[in-house]
């Protein structure tokens, strides 16, 4: 018995492993030995390649691909159209199957619509990846990245707002109240 719900036009290829409780929209092809966590929300015409893993409570909106090689943690929201690439040097010619990079995207982060996630780098939990930005590194946690290609511009919060950093280094969040500390380039909650 099937524990999620996919539409009608969903394909659902066999050996994939789907979490309870989670959603499956139009014209998505989840694709042979994904691992789909609980509560997933799956938008309509995403992709999800052979043997992606996403957490639990992972949120996916229209239009995405995630390409295999790609592991997203808990509470990772991916925008409309975002994606994801899973070789460095592609060519039509050359099969380089097994030779696919590998993205790691860290539990609570964002990735707004039509972003682009080179492959081979990891994005810090709690990152916030900006609308278009195009991530050719390494995403510290909390890290707010814009651009093409994508630079830091800032921290985010667990809640999703611009952290202000005072002389001592410490910040507030706006809306939960969750304090913050950066030193030395690294963002660390305070409160727990």
């Amino acid at each position: 018995m099937e524990n999620y719900t996919a539409h009608p036009t969903a394909v659902i290829d066999d050996g994939c492993q789907i979490g309870k409780g989670t959603r499956i929209w139009h014209f998505s092809h989840v694709m042979p030995g994904c691992v789909i966590g609980e509560n997933c929300n799956i938008g309509q015409n995403v992709v999800i390649s052979p043997e992606v893993v996403l957490g639990n409570n992972v949120k996916i909106q229209n239009n995405v691909s995630i390409y295999t090689g790609v592991i997203c943690d808990d509470d990772v929201f991916l925008g409309p159209s975002c994606v994801f690439t899973n070789v460095t040097n592609p060519r039509s010619a050359v099969n380089r199957r097994g030779q696919y990079a590998k993205t790691y995207v860290g539990k609570g982060a964002s990735i707004g619509a039509n972003a682009t996630i080179v492959c081979g780098h990891n994005i810090g939990k709690f990152a916030f990846i900006g609308a278009g930005a195009v991530v050719t590194k390494n995403v510290p946690d909390y890290a707010l990245l814009v651009g093409n290609p994508a630079r830091q511009t800032g921290w985010m919060s667990e809640y999703g707002h611009k952290l202000q950093f005072d002389t001592n280094g410490h910040a507030t969040c706006q809306e939960s109240g969750q304090t913050y500390r950066l030193e030395n380039g690294v963002v660390i909650r305070t409160d727990t």
